[in-house]
């Protein structure tokens, strides 16, 4: 898909398609009312006779419009227009999208981008917009026989912005949309792709193409022998009862100054989880394939990063296993010694994202990190606190966790603050061990948290549980892509600031 903006009327467009907005009841949007004028009256007209009222996500696809110079007019419905917000707004170029898929025409220039939104301006709603429609014409069929191919898609997408001045911000707003579209596309195919395809060994093959691809990307995988060596008895634990190797994959991008400490992303890459030895339930076991989609994360966020060259160091860090039964795999009751020395009680061995990832978070600290985020599917308790709505967010630096809250609300890809109190640590004791690696059953996305944080104390940090979030089931079945576009509007708003 191919996007750009200009600036100009309506009815003057030689477009397969103009796309303009319809308020309740049957009010038409500035630039409806520009076509409504140069047609004499025929849109206003139609709406008179009911044939539509603007309801939110409504949609009517017109032609033969007299005195236009487009094919089509598409009338998209955007509800009240006094509660058009950014949620309403969303709906809206989602209904504009799946409608112009259906439509046949292979270019349309879209005027939703004029319509005043709550609070946002017309470069964020250009950039929302792009990100929604290439969102939205993602397909995972690599691996049908037979892929749908479309009649006549559409190949090229304008969007109108209300003068010339903002022609150059909006082409900026563009480009940094389509780099979190790749991203966000690159973790969608990740999470999507089947356990015997997608193995820790091809995470790695993936983080050396990254490497391959971008120039600021350096990628180094370490196997098993090196995890030895670095004492991660955690990881090796928990990758004891499968027969793929497992892999920590490290990939540097230096788009910063050689000094300048880097943003370190950890993803927890557990690319099936049985649950081991406590293992899960068969109803909707397939879907621990996306156990991997913090990892997934991190690939999709570098790739962002990297397209869009920005001036900063990030450092991604990948432990990637299988959770498997096998006659060597942990028991409950084993107790592992973690690369920073501390030992850990199993209880579970469902709770296996933590343990490869403490590790991981121990081997952040050689990097001498500005700030530490790890993402990871860590907890069914999350779901229940949050939904498939928000990612649970904790940390310990209040600032951090305020500038991921603050891209949170500018991305759409929102998160919420969990408490991490000290009080929570308490049920995470054992008689045995420094720790166990479960608490109790309550507040079991806060305990979780607390274990890791354990794993910490030399740097600043948050934790992003996406196990709500980081993809659907049903109809819809599928990784989501989150959380890159908000990871990468962290690392943007950082930028910003280290440049005034």
């Amino acid at each position: 898909m191919e996007f750009s903006v200009k600036s100009g009327n309506p009815e003057k467009q030689r477009s397969g398609c103009v796309v303009v907005g319809v308020f309740e009841s049957r009010r038409l949007s500035n630039a409806a009312r520009h076509l409504d004028k140069a047609s004499e009256g025929f849109l206003s007209g139609l709406l008179r006779r009911g044939d539509m009222e603007g309801k939110l996500g409504q949609a009517l696809l017109l032609t033969n419009v007299p005195n236009v110079l487009c094919d089509r007019v598409l009338l998209i419905g955007c509800g009240r227009e006094r509660d058009f917000d950014e949620r309403a707004y969303r709906k809206a170029v989602e209904a504009m999208s799946a409608r112009l898929g259906e439509s046949g025409a292979t270019e349309a220039v879209s005027y939703l981008t004029d319509l005043n939104v709550k609070g946002r301006d017309p470069i964020w709603r250009v950039r929302e917009a792009a990100l929604l429609v290439g969102s939205g014409l993602y397909r995972f069929d690599r691996l049908k026989s037979k892929q749908d191919n479309e009649r006549r898609p559409l190949r090229r997408l304008i969007f109108n912005v209300p003068s010339r001045r903002e022609l150059t911000p909006g082409d900026a707003a563009l480009q940094a949309a389509r780099a979190i579209v790749a991203g966000t596309n690159l973790t969608r195919d990740l999470g999507n792709l089947p356990p015997n395809i997608c193995t820790p060994s091809y995470l790695g093959e993936q983080g050396l193409q990254l490497a391959q691809d971008y120039e600021r990307i350096e990628t180094e995988v370490l196997g098993p022998k090196e995890m030895e060596e670095l004492g991660m008895g955690a990881l090796l634990g928990v990758a004891r009862g499968s027969r793929e190797e497992p892999r920590l994959v490290v990939m540097r991008y230096q788009g910063g100054r050689p000094d300048e400490k880097p943003v370190v992303l950890v993803g927890k890459g557990i690319t099936f989880d049985s649950g081991g030895i406590s293992i899960k339930p068969a109803a909707a076991m397939d879907e621990m394939k996306y156990d991997m989609c913090g990892a997934a994360s991190v690939f999709g966020t570098l790739k962002a990063v990297a397209e869009l060259e920005l001036p900063i160091n990030v450092v991604g860090v990948v432990p990637s296993c299988e959770n498997l039964p096998d006659g060597n795999a942990l028991k409950p009751g084993d107790i592992v010694t973690s690369m920073s020395g501390q030992t850990i009680e199993i209880l579970n061995t469902d709770a296996e994202g933590r343990l490869i990832l403490c590790d991981a978070l121990t081997y952040a600290e050689r990097f001498e990190p500005a700030a530490v985020i790890d993402i990871a599917t860590l907890t069914g308790a999350c779901v229940i606190a949050l939904g498939h709505v928000a990612h649970g967010l904790l940390g310990n630096h209040s600032p951090l966790i305020n500038e991921l809250l603050a891209a949170s609300r500018s991305s759409g890809d929102r998160a919420w603050e969990l408490p991490l109190w000290d009080e929570y640590g308490e049920s995470l004791s054992s008689n045995f061990a420094d720790m166990a690696n479960v608490g109790g059953r309550a507040a079991g996305t806060i305990t979780a948290a607390s274990f890791l944080s354990r794993f910490t104390k030399a740097y600043q940090w948050a934790h992003l549980d996406i196990a709500g979030t980081a993809w659907k089931t049903g109809d819809a079945k599928g990784a989501t892509g989150r959380p890159v576009p908000l990871l990468t509007q962290f690392l943007l708003d950082r930028v910003a600031r280290a440049n005034g």
